[in-house]
């Protein structure tokens, strides 16, 4: 499918406060944007490169613009989205993909949801990231998001971690808390952090282990439901994944749009698995496309809306820990 014109842009979104996890710090998030326009129509999609996975922003650009290529002799725009599930996954294909989905809606003004066959989108409980900090300033953020229901603690530095949890937990008894270790712990210390998991009464802990030594998970006996996030890399099969996670953390940026993660939520449920809709640190332009498949997760955490210091024009709202309904004038 040729479009009058296809605009590729690197963007610098400043955050509110550096976030931390266990790999490291970050104080913008580094996107991706497309944005297509063909006879008065136009068609956003935004994408987060994960450099986890390899990806830079530069290798991004190019990965669209490879994309573009492979659809030009597509009809339209559903066949071109089509055509993108032959290419790679992953954050270039999630733009690409994202943006043909409104513009699609935007030249029919058919929304995205009765397109997927989706309910409409309602307002829906999103977690709240607590970056790694101190116990205490971990409190203390917590305390201050006291409207926030449903909380995400960032661990990964195992001796204090119990100190974390314990220390989030007196500050809000009232919250729902779920966890992130990103890859931080280690198989021998795993029993005794689930065990104060499991004491807080957080839900799930997402990537307990590395990805590439999460076979001490398989047999494991766990006291809460574990998640695969970074075990669950573009072109992961997810089937694959059951013997060691009873959940699996989705997101656009990994498999590669909406398309795609419709595909992978199907396939996770298949196999017993529960869901985490997730995203990257980015703007309301991600967390539009990416909540559309939020009645389909038993956890939605698309809070980047309050980690950045500004957003989009008609940006998602966080009120009483609820995330809005898009706009369509922002995306769908």
């Amino acid at each position: 499918m040729h479009f009058d014109t296809c605009d590729i842009r690197i963007e610098r979104w400043p955050l509110r406060t550096p976030f931390r996890i266990a790999r490291g710090a970050k104080t913008e998030a580094e996107l991706v944007t497309v944005t297509l326009e063909k006879a008065g129509a136009t068609g956003r999609g935004e994408a987060c490169p994960y450099p986890r996975y390899g990806e830079t922003p530069a290798s991004t650009v190019a990965a669209i613009e490879r994309a573009l290529k492979a659809i030009e002799s597509t009809p339209d725009s559903h066949t071109a989205r089509t055509a993108l599930l032959d290419l790679p996954p992953g954050s270039a294909r999630n733009a690409l993909d994202c943006a043909l989905w409104d513009f699609e809606a935007k030249q029919t003004s058919i929304p995205v949801y009765k397109r997927a066959g989706l309910a409409p989108p309602a307002p829906v409980i999103t977690c709240y990231t607590l970056s790694l900090d101190t116990p205490d300033a971990m409190a203390k953020a917590a305390r201050e998001h006291a409207d926030c229901l449903l909380l995400k603690l960032k661990l990964g530095d195992a001796p204090g971690d119990p100190a974390r949890m314990r220390a989030v937990r007196r500050a809000r008894p009232d919250a729902r808390l779920v966890a992130d270790a990103n890859e931080g712990w280690r198989a021998d210390g795993l029993p005794a952090l689930l065990d104060v998991a499991a004491e807080v009464q957080i839900e799930v802990v997402e990537q307990p282990l590395p990805a590439a030594d999460d076979s001490a998970l398989r047999g494991f006996a766990s006291p809460l439901p574990l998640c695969a996030d970074e075990s669950a890399a573009p072109g992961t099969d997810l089937a694959a994944l059951t013997d060691r996670y009873q959940a699996i953390n989705i997101k656009l940026d990994k498999t590669g749009g909406l398309t795609a993660a419709l595909t992978a939520i199907a396939a996770a449920r298949s196999a017993g698995c529960r869901i985490m809709l997730g995203s990257m640190v980015s703007t309301s332009l991600s967390m539009a496309a990416a909540s559309h498949a939020a009645a389909l997760a038993d956890w939605v955490d698309l809070d980047s809306p309050l980690l950045l210091a500004r957003d989009r024009p008609y940006a998602m709202t966080i009120t009483n820990g609820q995330l809005s309904t898009p706009n369509a004038a922002l995306w769908g």
